[in-house]
């Protein structure tokens, strides 16, 4: 008798590349049977036509904050609510806490929603050593910081990320020293483009380069936010282009048209509404004592100086060039979730189910089997994880079951707390969410299962 048998579902068979119907059962925390038949479980759910996918793949978020929000989860809730299972922190060279405080405080808490993977964030560790924003990093403060990126990869990160227009000190061949903490080609390194918009194509060359010259998988982070003013046709013609040449190479984007940073970042520099072709009015504070409010000049600047913290969503993306990015063959989906005191964006909370809604439902944009690949088998394999993101004997058993008639996101810009809808059961390890809780321990696929 195995644990738990799923019938008269339908799942995605990425070989055949179609929707196939059949019945899931579980046992031990692993798919044990796909088929017609009906084997003798302890518990048969019913799920009447809805699909049984693996379990979504963040492979592009912003972990929790507990050092300085405590030992709460709000990011993580927010994904298994949307479906995720399995989700990477550490992105756009930003890392909240060092990862072994990161495990410490997931430790404390008897586990996660979620399985978490990290990168290491190499911006993170030049504000350690007071390196100014614009500031080179000098060849000894470059050997400090690949020491501290070695420690961090020793204590389980994926890999390293790299957040350049932030701090736009940060050159390339400093880059390409990062790089140099380690040569194994398993390892994920990721970056935030140096420039978006009208400087958008010279950053997309200059991250296909660094991907030729390194022995690891690299990742152009949330796409969308670089190359959606405009820029998305001659982006995709150059990703795709490298991405023949080179598989290592990849992207991921989200389904919003508008991004989310610090106000206080680099990113709303002079010159940013000039080349966005934008004005104050498309940027929305998520914070008291200004939240869900508009900015004007008087207000963008006072919150510059005063509260560069404060999350900010920048209305200045093309819906069309959006909805390119989710359907060109090439690239993943990601949320880009960044969250501060429970407030931000709501691609935190809706961007899967808002492209299986949205994207595949309603627009036809691309096939229901083609963007289930773009949140689960293509980003398992960029992590390497042969047991997650495929519906397979002898595969995890984390699996989002939902509605393709129903599915859609809640959240709003004004309330990114509306759950999604049609998201039927979430199973992670083969248990309901709500039964256990999981975190990650180190690299390639070492999880822990906490009952």
């Amino acid at each position: 008798m195995i644990d738990l048998l799923l019938v008269n579902g339908q799942y995605p068979d990425y070989e055949k590349g179609e929707m196939v119907k059949g019945n899931v059962g579980i046992d031990g925390g692993k798919i044990v049977f796909i088929g017609n038949e009906t084997p003798e479980a302890a518990k048969v759910i019913d799920v009447k036509g809805d699909v049984v996918s693996p379990g979504f793949i963040d492979i592009h978020m912003h972990e929790e904050k507990f050092l300085t929000e405590g030992d709460k989860y709000v990011i993580a809730q927010m994904m298994l609510e949307m479906g995720v299972t399995t989700a990477v922190g550490g992105n756009c060279g930003l890392q909240n806490q060092d990862l072994s405080e990161f495990k410490a405080a997931i430790e404390r808490m008897g586990g996660s929603p979620i399985n978490y993977i990290m990168l290491a964030g190499y911006n993170q560790f030049r504000y350690q050593l007071g390196i100014g924003r614009y500031e080179e990093a000098t060849l000894e403060q470059r050997e400090e910081i690949r020491k501290l990126l070695k420690r961090e990869l020793d204590e389980g990160a994926f890999g390293v990320s790299f957040g350049i227009e932030y701090d736009p000190g940060i050159t390339y061949d400093e880059m390409l020293y990062a790089a140099g903490v380690s040569d194994d080609p398993n390892l994920i390194l990721a970056a935030h483009y140096r420039n978006d918009c009208i400087n958008d194509i010279e950053s997309i060359e200059e991250m296909i380069k660094f991907a030729e010259e390194i022995p690891m998988k690299f990742q152009i982070s949330h796409l969308s936010s670089c190359s959606a003013m405009g820029f998305m046709k001659e982006s995709l013609e150059a990703i795709n282009d490298a991405m023949e040449k080179n598989p290592r190479l990849n992207y991921d984007t989200y389904p919003y048209n508008a991004f989310s940073t610090l106000m206080g970042s680099a990113v709303f520099e002079d010159g940013c509404f000039d080349d966005w072709k934008k004005d104050y009015s498309d940027i929305l504070l998520t914070d008291e004592p200004y939240k869900n409010v508009r900015c004007n000049k008087e207000i963008f600047e006072k919150v510059r100086e005063e509260y560069p913290e404060m999350l900010a969503v920048a209305f200045v993306m093309n819906e069309e060039e959006i909805a390119a990015a989710i359907a060109n063959k090439y690239g993943m989906v990601a949320s880009d979730a960044i969250i501060t005191n429970g407030n931000g964006h709501p691609r935190a909370a809706g961007t899967f189910p808002r492209v299986l809604g949205k994207y595949v439902r309603e627009e036809k944009v691309l096939p229901l089997i083609d963007a289930l690949r773009k949140m689960t088998l293509e980003p398992a394999k960029v992590l390497g994880l042969d047991n997650k993101g495929i519906i397979k004997v002898g595969a995890d058993a984390d699996i989002t079951v939902f509605n393709p008639d129903t599915i859609i996101d809640g959240a709003t810009f004004q309330d990114l707390h509306i759950q999604p809808e049609g998201i039927d059961y979430v199973f992670i390890g083969g248990k309901m969410a709500t039964e256990g809780k999981t975190t990650v321990n180190g690299r390639l696929g070492r999880f822990i299962s906490y009952k």
